[in-house]
């Protein structure tokens, strides 16, 4: 990455990217007028600005989680999700030349309430990623987010489909969404060793707005390969210690955590990254929702790197990690 026409050819590998927030506005628009869904407003422009983040103000955990309601909605049928499948794989090669893309979503939240089919909303997304990976030269493969508000017996469900479709695409299974106060990352230690026995990947969201400690509840129950985010585990050098001793790999979002405000700023962003360096945390550099967040990997990787809160060579691991540490084999 030492010069612009380097960096242009390098192949980057991304590993906690959200098919909700992963779609340009543009083809979100065409998706939801194809369906006759009536938005609220006829505007484009207003369309655009209502599913993405303003650079120049920030919004909470919680707002930044609302703006999925009409993305989630407007993906929400085997038609929609096929084609947004599609659009993200190739997008990510012709942008950034992204070789390997990992893909989360909760197929639950596409199905409108049970209305649609489930398991056609898992073919219509291995579809979309058969032809994404067709066209263009790229490895990918989707996991199954389970969500905190849901109950147990759905997220079992999801787990089971994930299983179902493990040699069609689906490498791995997450854990996000809101916070919920009855939601015990403990009780999902069955499931969890049934996808790993599975052989699929397991990542967990935690240490984003949850504070440290949630991090080593995640390692203690859930045994997972990758945590996505996982920045508070900063606050702390016996999770640090911890994430180490497992080879735990973060999946760290930089521009998604400002802003959200789970980061407070830059001189915030180096004291974390020093910490997972002097540690020896295991890290990649990823960007949650590109569109969404107006970003991408490349901008993300250039942003550290211009603001020296990581070097060019921690750059270069943490993408050589991102390949090796994929869930796609």
């Amino acid at each position: 990455m030492a010069s612009d026409n380097d960096s242009k050819l390098a192949e980057l590998a991304e590993l906690h990217v959200h098919l909700g927030s992963s779609v340009d506005p543009a083809t979100m628009w065409e998706i939801a007028h194809a369906q006759g869904i009536r938005l609220p407003t006829k505007d484009y422009w207003q369309f655009a600005d209502m599913i993405t983040v303003d650079k120049n103000s920030r919004k909470s955990f919680d707002e930044y989680l609302e703006l999925f309601h009409w993305t989630d909605f407007i993906q929400s049928s085997p038609i929609a999700v096929e084609r947004a499948v599609y659009q993200t794989i190739a997008g990510a090669y012709r942008k950034n030349n992204i070789t390997k893309l990992e893909l989360r979503f909760n197929p639950m939240k596409r199905n409108r309430n049970g209305e649609q089919d489930l398991d056609h909303i898992f073919m219509a997304a291995i579809r979309g990623l058969d032809r994404a990976t067709l066209d263009y030269p790229v490895k990918a493969g989707i996991i199954v987010c389970l969500d905190r508000k849901f109950e147990h017996k759905l997220n079992s469900i999801l787990v089971k489909k994930a299983i179902k479709y493990s040699s069609r695409g689906v490498v791995g299974i997450d854990i996000a969404g809101e916070r919920n106060p009855e939601f015990r990352y403990e009780d999902y230690k069955a499931l969890y060793a049934e996808a790993g026995g599975a052989g699929l990947g397991l990542t967990v969201h935690a240490g984003e707005e949850e504070d440290h400690s949630s991090v080593s509840r995640v390692v203690e129950n859930l045994s997972p390969d990758r945590i996505g985010h996982g920045v508070k585990a900063a606050e702390s050098e016996d999770v640090m210690d911890l994430l180490a001793k497992h080879g735990i790999v973060l999946e760290l979002c930089p521009t998604s955590n400002l802003h959200t405000g789970v980061v407070s700023g830059i001189d915030h962003l180096k004291r974390i990254f020093k910490a997972f360096n002097s540690h020896n945390v295991k890290y990649t550099i990823n960007t949650d929702g590109p569109e969404m967040l107006k970003t991408n990997l490349r901008n993300e990787i250039s942003f550290l790197i211009e603001n020296g809160i990581i070097s060019e060579k921690d750059a270069a691991s943490a993408n050589a990690l991102a390949f090796s540490s994929s869930f796609i084999k």
